[in-house]
């Protein structure tokens, strides 16, 4: 199971894997109180798509549409979600204030449509 939250919202036992989808670290959080099990710069869009974006709702299927292309390549660090995520929960953390146009929820999307 994947499941998306903000990072600035309390950690739960019920997060499973906590693992940090954002290229930049979060603003005013500190690494203890994350309680990451691991941050995938990897996996966050490029600086230059995110600048793009720059989370306007109006965007968000276009930038749907470029992320997945920047994704194509990230074959083994996608798998390698998808089959943590079949074995347990696993929660893709971000920063943004919309919990609907942000790209843990385009990652999620794109490995449970893949």
């Amino acid at each position: 199971m994947i499941r998306t939250k903000r990072i600035y919202a309390r950690p739960s036992g019920d997060d499973g894997a906590r693992i940090l989808v954002d290229r930049l670290w979060p603003r005013g959080v500190s690494k203890e109180e994350a309680r990451l099990d691991r941050w995938e710069k990897d996996l966050a869009p490029t600086n230059e798509l995110r600048r793009w974006f720059g989370h306007d709702p109006a965007k968000w299927e276009e930038f749907l549409r470029r992320y997945r292309a920047e994704l194509a390549g990230k074959g083994e660090d996608l798998a390698r979600l998808r089959r943590e995520a079949i074995d347990a929960t696993v929660t893709l953390l971000y920063a943004a204030r919309d919990e609907e146009h942000n790209n843990a929820v385009a990652l999620k999307r794109y490995i449970e449509e893949e």
